[in-house]
């Protein structure tokens, strides 16, 4: 009988060893850290452009990642988290049976809620471009989250004239392109326009419509 529970024990032991360790990424441009994974779950701070996180996993059917930044857990989007593999920085949400990052699961406790890491309604529409697709080599980020011609005054009115804000699926990033479905506002005196996606406040070129600035 102690043979036995000797043995059980030793093998659950093996079985609890052999969860993967976090992964050790890079934040491929200024990211969001939420509270939960989804665009409407509140923000808690920001990664900075390649700033080091511990991601302690990813959920299965989406691209948003538990991580650990400074002491504070939260969930980042995993296109814009890269790791290295055999010396190439890979993104982790698309590559992740590669770099082996760890599976986890979210449950808020809402019956409605999101075991999988979406959102329940609300979503209009998806983010496209940004870092993941300009994501080559060394020069990852290197094309996005800088500086802006936007002026001052340009900020200050839209942080002063907040709008009704619009979900994206995604998440909102520096160089990202907004689908039709986000009214573009006009700015007094300026070419840009402007919107509140996924909780924050983006100066937009509205000749690609793409976020050139995100008031923080």
């Amino acid at each position: 009988m102690k043979t036995q529970l000797l043995s059980m024990t030793l093998i659950g032991t093996m079985g609890a060893g052999a969860a993967l360790a976090d992964t050790s990424a890079t934040a491929a441009t200024d990211l969001n850290l939420r509270a939960g994974p989804g665009p409407q779950q509140s923000i808690v701070g920001v990664i900075p452009v390649n700033a080091n996180v511990n991601v302690h996993g990813c959920l299965a059917e989406t691209a948003w990642c538990k991580v650990s930044f400074e002491g504070t857990e939260g969930w980042a989007y995993g296109d814009y988290l890269s790791a290295s593999l055999e010396g190439e920085q890979l993104m982790i949400a698309p590559n992740r049976d590669q770099i082996e990052v760890n599976t986890v699961t979210y449950d808020d406790g809402n019956a409605d809620g999101i075991a999988s890491g979406g959102v329940a309604g609300g979503i209009v529409g998806a983010i496209a471009g940004g870092p993941v697709g300009a994501a080559a080599g060394a020069a990852i980020g290197g094309a996005v989250g800088g500086a802006t011609d936007a002026s001052d005054e340009t900020i200050v009115y839209v942080r002063e004239n907040p709008v009704e804000p619009v979900y994206l699926e995604g998440e909102v990033v520096t160089g990202v392109q907004l689908p039709e479905a986000v009214v573009l506002n006009t700015v007094p005196e300026s070419d840009y326009r402007y919107a509140y996606v996924n909780g924050v406040p983006v100066v937009v070129d509205p000749a690609e419509r793409r976020v050139v600035h995100i008031v923080r």
